[in-house]
């Protein structure tokens, strides 16, 4: 199983998918990808700091479960 990534195997992958995707559309696909993996790293490094003020806002906001009927 150490041996998945050879450079023969990133070839072959390479090779099948500018066949299935054409040259043109590759950089497209490498540019979503990139900008999807940089929005969630950012959404794990803000991730920590938001838990807090979502538990601020909902202890200072009335629910449902205040108001009984």
């Amino acid at each position: 199983m150490g041996d998945l990534l050879q450079p023969t195997h990133l070839l072959v992958i390479a090779i099948v998918l500018l066949v299935l995707f054409g040259a043109k559309r590759l950089p497209e696909l490498g540019k979503g990808l990139g900008e999807g993996l940089k929005g969630f790293k950012e959404g794990l490094k803000g991730g920590s700091d938001n838990p807090a003020t979502t538990t601020q806002q909902s202890a200072n906001s009335p629910g449902r479960d205040s108001n009984p009927v």
